[in-house]
């Protein structure tokens, strides 16, 4: 509330009249209320971030009898996660008698994505390894298990990388 204070009129001297000098002070008390009021709404009805969620279907526990599951060489694509965001990969099963091709993409909807959607369409009964390589990041990790939901592969792995791996992209120059 704003209030207007007067002085009062000394009045002693002649008959010259002088205009009234007059302060004006004003509370701020209801405005710092409102402000804080306001504050206060809109920290409670605000809604916050909420985390992104990725589902991941994890395999049954095997029984103990249970033989391990094979992989048909003709069916397996093996991707590998290197350092500074590049993506190798082969197709096939890396053997002592079998060296493939080993080739370099990124992780973008024409690198990777595109070889994902190729080889689903060349053969549906595609099994892809993912081998995250000592040096990849988390960031690589989650983008390619968003491009596995994003292509739509049902079956993919998470394999540690072997040695025959790290040699073969040393080998490879790439």
């Amino acid at each position: 509330m704003a209030e207007i204070q007067q002085q009062a009129d000394s009045g002693g001297k002649g008959g010259k009249k002088r205009a009234k000098k007059m302060s004006t002070k004003i509370d701020m008390t209801p405005m710092v209320d409102l402000a804080f009021l306001l504050l206060t709404f809109f920290m409670l009805t605000t809604t916050f971030n909420k985390p992104n969620v990725m589902q991941v279907t994890m395999p049954v526990k095997p029984k103990k009898d249970d033989p391990p599951s094979e992989i048909k060489s003709s069916n397996a694509m093996t991707v590998i996660l290197g350092e500074t965001n590049k993506v190798y990969y082969y197709e096939g099963l890396l053997a002592d008698d079998v060296k493939p091709e080993l080739k370099v993409t990124n992780y973008g909807a024409t690198g990777i994505r595109k070889v994902l959607l190729d080889r689903m369409r060349a053969n549906p009964q595609t099994v892809v390894l993912i081998k995250p390589a000592r040096k990849s990041v988390y960031k690589n990790m989650v983008d390619i298990l968003d491009e596995m939901n994003i292509t739509n592969q049902k079956k993919y792995a998470l394999v540690d990388i072997s040695p025959a791996d790290t040699v073969l992209i040393t080998k490879s120059g790439l």
